[in-house]
């Protein structure tokens, strides 16, 4: 009787790889894949925690203002571009801030709005969002001209001064780009404004440039959607 062997893989077969080098292909795109998520973060990390230029304001009230300093209280001037988003964090802030002072505190959001742009073009939703703070008075900031006269060069940047006019504080009410959350400089201007001291006068600035012509946030709305 002729006896047959099992079928088993010919000379011209392929051989599958074993399993060690399944494994090594298998870690080595687990580790890539990593690599790329890791860069991306740190990219990220680093967009969020890198300041604005912060402002050099006047110790004193700029006499040219349009804005009057408020009899017996404190007035806040908070300078916004209002296609930024990052400033989303500081209005919002800002709500605790007023919240947090008692009555206090005048403060006044200044919304940029460069020559030539078309009606409304300032009247975003942190338009409406400042406008819906008790205490906050929102105003057209006419091709940054109150902005210039604080100094002002990043979205965001807060100033602070008494009713005498003396500059208290300057800076950002927020810890990072676009992020909401307990941070030194709303601490400071609550202090400043219910006990008359703090720790800190400046804090860094997180936001869009305010003058920049090729920042995203400067086009017009229809302009920025073709991208």
């Amino acid at each position: 009787m002729k006896l047959f062997k099992s079928a088993g893989p010919t000379e011209t077969e392929p051989l599958c790889p074993p399993s060690s080098s399944r494994g090594l292909v298998v870690l080595a795109s687990i580790t890539l894949w990593l690599l790329v998520v890791g860069i991306g973060l740190s990219v990220l990390l680093g967009y969020e925690n890198t300041p604005g230029v912060a402002a050099k304001p006047s110790a004193s009230w700029p006499a040219e203002s349009q804005i009057h300093l408020e009899q017996g209280r404190v007035t806040l001037v908070m300078l916004v571009h209002p296609q930024c988003p990052c400033s989303r964090a500081s209005i919002g802030e800002l709500a605790l801030l007023m919240a947090q002072s008692q009555g206090r505190l005048k403060a006044y959001v200044l919304f940029l709005k460069p020559a030539g742009f078309s009606d409304d073009w300032e009247k975003t939703d942190l338009w409406q969002s400042a406008a819906g703070i008790p205490g906050v008075k929102p105003l057209v900031d006419y091709d940054g001209m109150e902005a210039r006269r604080f100094h002002a060069k990043t979205s965001g940047q807060t100033v602070l001064y008494d009713a005498e006019g003396r500059l208290l504080f300057s800076g950002g009410i927020t810890a990072a780009r676009g992020h909401a959350g307990d941070n030194a400089g709303r601490s400071a201007i609550v202090s400043l404004v219910n006990a008359k001291v703090a720790d800190k006068a400046e804090t860094p600035v997180f936001g869009c440039p305010l003058f920049d012509e090729n920042s995203d946030c400067r086009k017009p709305n229809h302009e920025r959607n073709k991208n």
